[in-house]
């Protein structure tokens, strides 16, 4: 049979628009003589015809990306470039571990490259509307087909909701959104309002509005790609392998070991993500402009500071570790005992105390014991005020402020203020969350001279001059 090609250039970016495949569900006609890029001549028509039926009927059972099992609504127009080829290579769940080993130094764009050749139309990039525009053009670049979905919550920024629109266009594809389940999110919001995730965590709304919907997704594929990195977290994400079999989510054969994951950025660096953007001129979302690093839904992401991590922009309100919203629970390193009750990186002694090296440490600083803190926020007639931080030691956070801490500690010494920490995980998290105001690590509390109730200091600024200005102001 002759073929006519399409430029390689226009292979690349050509997309398909409706099903990939040339037949109508309501009839077995054919409606256009054209598979992918690949033209039939005339000639051979009859014959390509009653080939590509075959083919249509092989490929049937192949649900796209956003397909919901028992729910014929559900089936919609798949986002790929161009029609993918129909050989998908099996590999064993154990030749994975074996290849995360062997792409361990391999750039993204191999990576995503060795990904698209063996998944072929069933893989997808998962697209947040973040930095992760880098692996849509990383797949551009390999000259592939491939495909793209991303989590639309309804509670986006609308900066966000222009990026990709902009973003299709840039790249000539369609984005394959999936929604959550409308009666989900109606139950949700009139039994407990629209934002019931400060009051009692985040994990409620985003199983119903991300992590379902990523379910019903990956019920359509064989692999999915992601853009984590293991310097998004440290205390979550440092052990995320290049490809692993999905240890969390199934894929369209069901079961376990039915979906493959690839992270093609996971020893990427944040800021070579960014020099990479900027090289290639990728559009990229207005908000990052405003000081927003990782960012999600409208309610729950704010900008970050200078020298805060960029997961300090989620969720703010809970704990470091609480920082994932459960699509990638996977990878979230197994959490022991000592862990469940605040302590991080290391063994406990007898009292559930880790045993790491402690922090903020300093000759005009005053470490306070539970009876020290107990005995401080009693006072109702002190003399002097005090400023005291609670803290972790394996906090990654606290880790950020020690030496702007320390150095206000100096700046105060001989004032009359007195600086103190306490370190309130382990035994001690339970009392400072309910007496001390602990919301999360660190909380900084400023105890004013003649009053009993300890001041929180309300701000993510944590530089030496913002803290001195809380201090001026209530000393």
């Amino acid at each position: 049979m002759a073929l006519a090609f399409a430029s390689s250039s226009s292979f690349a970016s050509t997309a398909v628009s409706g099903s990939s495949f040339p037949f109508s569900s309501s009839s077995s006609e054919l409606k256009a003589p054209q598979i992918g890029s690949f033209q039939l001549l005339d000639r051979d028509r009859t014959h390509a015809l009653s080939r590509a039926v075959n083919f249509s009927q092989r490929r049937c059972s192949v649900k796209p990306v956003n397909a919901e099992p028992k729910r014929n609504d559900s089936i919609v127009p798949l986002a790929a470039t161009i029609a993918a080829p129909e050989v998908v290579e099996k590999v064993d769940v154990e030749d994975y571990e074996r290849l995360a080993k062997e792409l361990e130094n391999s750039s993204p764009l191999e990576i995503i490259d060795k990904a698209l050749e063996k998944f072929g139309n069933d893989i997808a990039i998962a697209f947040s509307g973040a930095e992760d525009v880098a692996l849509i053009e990383y797949a551009h670049l390999t000259g592939r087909p491939y495909r793209v979905f991303s989590l639309d919550t309804g509670r986006l920024n609308p900066e966000t909701y222009q990026f990709f629109d902009q973003v299709e266009k840039h790249y000539g594809i369609r984005i394959e959104y999936m929604f959550p389940d409308a009666v989900e999110v109606q139950a949700l919001v009139r039994n407990k309002g629209l934002f019931s995730f400060y009051e009692d965590g985040h994990q409620e709304c985003c199983r119903v509005r991300k992590v379902r919907p990523l379910r019903r997704a990956l019920k359509g594929l064989r692999a999915w790609i992601t853009g984590q990195r293991k310097d998004q977290s440290p205390g979550t994400r440092s052990e995320i392998p290049i490809v692993q079999v999905d240890p969390v989510f199934e894929g369209m054969d069901g079961g376990t070991g039915s979906l493959v994951k690839w992270n093609p950025v996971a020893n990427v660096q944040g800021q070579d993500i960014w020099n990479f953007l900027h090289t290639m001129n990728v559009p990229v979302n207005s908000l990052h402009s405003q000081g927003y690093i990782s960012i999600g839904c409208e309610p729950c992401t704010r900008p970050v500071l200078p020298g805060q991590h960029e997961r300090e922009g989620r969720w703010w309100w809970e704990d470091a570790k609480a920082k994932e919203c459960g699509l990638h629970k996977g990878n979230i390193k197994e959490e022991n005992t000592a862990q469940l009750n605040g302590i991080e990186n290391g063994a406990a002694d007898a009292n559930g105390t880790a045993t790491v090296p402690d922090i903020f440490n300093g000759q005009n600083l005053v470490n306070l014991s539970r009876n020290g803190i107990e005995n401080l926020a009693r006072l109702e007639k002190r003399k002097e005020p005090w400023i005291v931080v609670l803290y972790a030691p394996w906090c990654p956070f606290c880790q950020a402020m020690e030496a702007s801490y320390v150095e206000l500690a100096e700046k105060l010494a001989g004032t009359g203020v007195k600086v103190g920490k306490f370190r309130a995980d382990g035994e001690h998290k339970e009392y400072a969350q309910r007496e001390l105001q602990l919301g999360s690590f660190p909380t900084i509390l400023c105890f004013p001279k003649g009053s009993c109730r300890p001041i929180k200091y309300p701000s993510e600024k944590r530089d030496v001059e913002s803290l001195m200005a809380f201090v001026n102001a209530l000393r």
